[in-house]
């Protein structure tokens, strides 16, 4: 018999921030526009329903492990988050389906990943913030090479970041990535990258070329569209920014007052 005291849907809220929402009779929603996102680069990067190896760095309320498990059955997913106080909350008021291919971590993102075996993942996404902002140690080039490493031939990392003009964390970011991949994309709303707003962002990395026409046609469709820059474009958006060394690193800035609130 259902728990008739256990919520059926649960929004997660930090510092005034919502971070995930979960449907338990539904896990193929994803009510905030960023998962939206990161779900059209796990959908696109293989056949419809094979199931991938997935890691997942910051784990919130579990929305897109859910949502792989849901889409892609058979799939082996690690699910990496430092607050244990959280992925505790998650597991009573929320669980994960027992049996769905699931391993929860209560660790360090960075500490994990440089852990974890070589050529282990198909995709590696990161959706890590301290608070509101992606921490240092989780910006860097020798980040990038570790991320570079765990993925598979073909993998694909894919990051939820957010920053506003003139996009200097982005930039730098996104130089980041290109020192490593030779693959580079980016996926936000048109007000976001033409600066009139903070929001969020999805950087794509990979060594292969990556489906931008189905990212795009995906990305386009959502109630909220976003635009696909890649190639030139997104070279020309990068500038002169340099990749972020160790000792170098900050964490993205802070978002503006009511940024991400709750309406």
């Amino acid at each position: 018999m259902p728990d008739v005291d256990r919520p059926r849907a649960w929004l997660l809220t930090i510092d005034g921030a919502p971070q995930s929402y979960v449907d338990l009779d539904e896990p193929t929603h994803l009510e905030f526009e960023y998962a939206r996102r990161l779900a059209h680069v796990l959908d696109t990067a293989a056949g419809p329903e094979l199931p991938l190896d997935v890691v997942h760095l910051g784990g919130g309320a579990l929305t897109l492990p859910r949502y792989v498990a849901a889409t892609r059955p058979g799939s082996r997913q690690d699910v990496v988050e430092a607050d244990r106080g959280l992925l505790g909350l998650v597991a009573e008021q929320v669980p994960w389906p027992a049996g769905a291919g699931i391993s929860v971590h209560g660790t360090d993102a960075r500490h994990w990943l440089d852990a974890a075996p070589d050529d282990s993942a198909d995709l590696l996404i990161a959706d890590v913030f301290g608070g509101s902002r992606v921490p240092a140690h989780l910006t860097t080039v020798a980040y990038a090479r570790t991320a570079d490493r765990v993925l598979r031939p073909g993998g694909i990392y894919a990051a939820n970041l957010a920053d506003g003009a003139p996009f200097t964390f982005l930039r730098s970011q996104l130089a980041t990535f290109a020192a490593v991949f030779g693959e580079l994309a980016l996926i936000a709303e048109p007000s976001v990258l033409r600066g009139r707003r903070f929001g969020n962002a999805v950087l794509v990395a990979a060594h292969e070329p990556l489906d931008i026409a189905a990212l795009a046609r995906r990305a386009a469709s959502d109630a909220f569209p976003a635009r696909v820059e890649h190639g030139d474009g997104l070279r020309r958006f990068t500038g002169g920014a340099a990749p972020v060394r160790e000792e170098d690193a900050v964490p993205s800035p802070e978002p503006p007052d009511g940024a991400f609130g709750i309406g």
